[in-house]
């Protein structure tokens, strides 16, 4: 028996990202004043809806991360965990562009929801020093991977998605190589953006879902994919599908669905775990907005080996 997942799920938290570790729950996103990183815990996935939120670390004062804390997600890497987050370090805006870096944050401890055992943030660097965010993890061919958006200044456009092996949870491991940037006509509305890519492996294949566009009604999921031992390094072994995998629901008043994650139920019915609004008329900027609610959704995999992620549902209960 399937789960009645209410739709918002959790209201006014954007970028979201459930994590399942040992049947427990956690969950982890940005909130609408950009100014912390707080995380829930359950021992069920609708727990999540009344658990208390934790505030693990908030904003410095001042320095490269006292603004717009964006996108955070959990991962236990080895016997650590990290919280990759982007931070900036103010609000001015350099040539069109947030000024944002990449943080990790460790904890040795078992449980993640105990906020002292947080080691302060520490910088992930890349090669190219300019505007990068939404970072995630995971493990595969026996190695840990980091898989995050960045701008390269020779590349028109907001941001590319680029992946390199871990050294460790806050170093790259060698050279990155850049998986994907904005080239279909779905991915350059508004803004030149491919975002918040998230890994799932299933039938032979790894998939990476990515967001594209202004974070308006044009938001929407894109997908590559890879076979599961090829490569990882290699670009030439990456599949890029040509059109958008998750839209825009006129029908059903959902608009922008993106910025995913991935878990699973009680059951293992695999779950899409997303931010939308409901309405498109939004005042002032965007960013600004709260209104981009969390929502879950279930989804499957077609007899050709590739996901079918559907149509956003109407808002419900």
């Amino acid at each position: 028996m399937s789960l009645h997942l209410p739709n918002p799920f959790i209201p006014q938290r954007a970028d979201p990202q459930i994590t399942r570790h040992k049947d427990h729950y956690y969950f982890i996103a940005s909130v609408p004043e950009y100014d912390r990183l707080e995380l829930r815990g359950a021992n069920s996935l609708m727990g999540l809806r009344e658990a208390e939120p934790v505030t693990l670390w908030e904003k410095d004062h001042s320095g490269p991360l006292s603004e717009l804390i964006w996108a955070p997600e959990l991962h236990r890497i080895g016997q650590q965990w990290v919280i990759y987050f982007a931070a900036a370090p103010g609000r001015e805006i350099k040539e069109g562009l947030f000024q944002h870096r990449m943080y990790a944050l460790v904890s040795d401890h078992d449980d993640p929801l105990v906020a002292s055992q947080w080691q302060p943030p520490r910088r992930v660097h890349t090669p190219i020093d300019s505007f990068s965010l939404d970072a995630t993890s995971f493990h595969h061919q026996g190695k840990n991977w980091y898989l995050w958006a960045q701008k390269d200044p020779a590349i028109a456009g907001n941001s590319n998605l680029y992946l390199a092996e871990l050294e460790n949870p806050w170093t790259l491991k060698g050279p990155p190589v850049m998986l994907s940037k904005p080239e279909f006509e779905w991915e350059c509305r508004g803004f030149l953006v491919n975002e918040g890519p998230a890994v799932i492996v299933h039938g032979g294949r790894l998939f990476v879902t990515y967001s594209a566009s202004a974070t308006d009604e044009n938001y929407a999921l894109g997908l590559l994919w890879i076979d599961e031992d090829a490569d990882l390094l290699n670009p030439d072994n990456w599949h890029k599908s040509a059109d958008p995998v998750f839209t825009t629901s006129w029908e059903n008043q959902q608009f922008g669905p993106g910025h995913n994650s991935f878990t699973t139920d009680e059951q293992g019915q695999p779950l899409l775990v997303y931010h939308a609004r409901n309405y498109t008329e939004i005042e002032g900027d965007p960013l600004w907005d709260p209104n981009r609610h969390t929502r879950i959704k279930p989804f499957a995999w077609r007899a050709d080996g590739m996901p079918d992620f559907g149509v956003p549902p109407a808002d419900s209960p």
